[in-house]
């Protein structure tokens, strides 16, 4: 039985839903990025206080990273339902759990007050945290790739992309204002719960618009042709994983090393640069973070530009480009940043994540392209996600030790440059995908594996 092509949704339809994945991915991604800054900035003295100052920094980095440890487990089980249930109910679910955790976080006692319960619960949040993300990404780039046609999902699907810029730019946009208008003393005692408390309002907005849009129709009409062709309930694959392992196990290794470069590289340039910028090169808290900043929002806005180019041109192409220009300006990177000037630190930044945006733009609609639609959540989030332990988890972790063994920014540019090339071996053994027809990724049984091969 052929797969049934699903009519488009209006324009206004496809931007609401553009809309309702963006700002959920931003809420997301703002409540993640929050922790990271806030762990290079106070986290150190607050839940780690007997330390020396880069041996605290990195057991705050060490709980950033738990982080990232659970988001294989969310993309395992969100993956698992979402297959199953659908995209929607997942998303709203992810949502409710990281708007939560980041508002507790907000109302932790510190060590000063309860003492070594300070990190663990600190650490336990971090968990609920990375759990939902691990889950949110895969459903939110899908809901978007499923509901629009294949001659710009490139452009459509990188828009929830720019929900990592998004959070990016308002997370540090508000540890700026904070920092900024606050004295030390001020913010270290009490200011930097603002922000996590915040999240409490941003979640709501996210989750009023979430709850407007419909199930993905990819989704809905592969789950009615399974019914019909198996004549049983239920239809949804019973276990999605085992499917992606048996049909898809090639496009889960391909996905894992297209995230190497980009995930690393990210971290690097958003994260740890809090850090070196400060401990290494003298620059002040303030002056780091307003780079970052503004180099967010440039970010922001070139995401959906090489979206739209790789509807154009292909997604590997593109991926290669971003591959290739992160390897490149890793040792220009560092040589700006320790100039101490702002302008060059900022030039050092921007270039970095144009260079990230190249990739991070297609992998949306990439990824996507490459499972069947009923193990699609499970195939695209394990990629992502699983990576993630290997990638952005320890990035930062990893740099700031580089730093500490050789005082040298040196083996941090390797460390990136190595990622690239592992980037780049993935991009040689994928295919392209652009404009594939999602439904017909679809195949006539799932015990079939010749129907899933023959789409590649």
């Amino acid at each position: 039985m052929a797969a049934t092509a699903h009519v488009p949704p209006s324009p206004a339809g496809l931007r609401r839903i553009v809309a309702a994945s963006l700002i959920g991915t931003t809420v997301e991604w703002y409540d993640f990025f929050l922790y990271g800054s806030a762990a290079a900035l106070v986290f150190n003295k607050l839940f780690f206080p007997d330390s020396d100052p880069l041996v605290g920094t990195l057991l705050s980095f060490l709980t950033y990273a738990v982080g990232f440890a659970a988001r294989p487990v969310g993309a395992l089980v969100f993956g698992h339902y979402g297959d199953r249930l659908g995209r929607k109910k997942l998303l709203v679910l992810s949502l409710l759990m990281m708007g939560g955790a980041t508002f507790a976080i907000g109302l932790l006692p510190t060590h000063a007050t309860v003492g070594s319960a300070a990190p663990l619960l600190l650490t336990l949040l971090r968990l609920v945290q990375g759990f939902a993300l691990g889950g949110e990404w895969g459903g939110a780039v899908l809901l978007v790739s499923e509901h629009g046609d294949a001659r710009r999902r490139g452009f459509w699907a990188s828009w929830p992309q720019t929900g990592a810029p998004a959070g990016q730019l308002l997370a540090t946009g508000v540890l700026a204002a904070l920092t900024a208008t606050l004295p030390d003393g001020a913010f270290v005692s009490w200011g930097w719960r603002i922000p996590f408390l915040l999240s409490g309002v941003l979640v709501l907005l996210g989750l009023w618009i979430r709850l407007s849009v419909d199930e993905s129709p990819v989704f809905k009409a592969a789950l009615a042709q399974a019914t019909a062709r198996k004549g049983r309930e239920p239809a949804a694959e019973r276990l999605p994983l085992v499917a992606v392992l048996r049909y898809h196990w090639r496009d889960v290794l391909i996905a894992m090393g297209a995230r190497m470069a980009e995930n690393i590289s990210y971290y690097v340039i958003t994260a740890f640069v809090l850090v070196y910028a400060t401990e290494h090169s003298g620059l002040s808290q303030q002056t780091a973070l307003n780079a970052v900043l503004i180099a967010s929002a440039l970010h922001f806005a070139v995401i959906p530009a090489w979206g739209a180019l790789s509807d154009r041109v292909g997604r590997r192409p593109v991926y290669l480009v971003g591959a290739l220009g992160v390897a490149a300006w890793a040792f220009p990177f560092f040589a700006l940043v320790d100039s101490g000037n702002f302008g060059l630190l900022l030039l050092a930044v921007t270039v970095g994540l144009v260079f990230h945006g190249a990739m991070y733009a297609p992998q949306a609609a990439f990824f996507a392209e490459m499972f069947a639609t009923r193990m699609r959540y499970s195939g695209a989030s394990i990629g992502a996600q699983f990576s993630s332990l290997a990638a952005g988890a320890p990035a930062p972790l990893i740099a700031t030790a580089l730093l500490a063994d050789y005082d040298s920014p040196t083996p941090i540019a390797l460390y990136v440059i190595a990622a690239a090339v592992l980037t780049l071996i993935a991009l040689y053994a994928a295919k392209e995908t652009r404009q594939r027809d999602l439904s017909a990724i679809e195949p006539e049984a799932v015990d079939n594996a010749s129907a899933v091969s023959g789409t590649r």
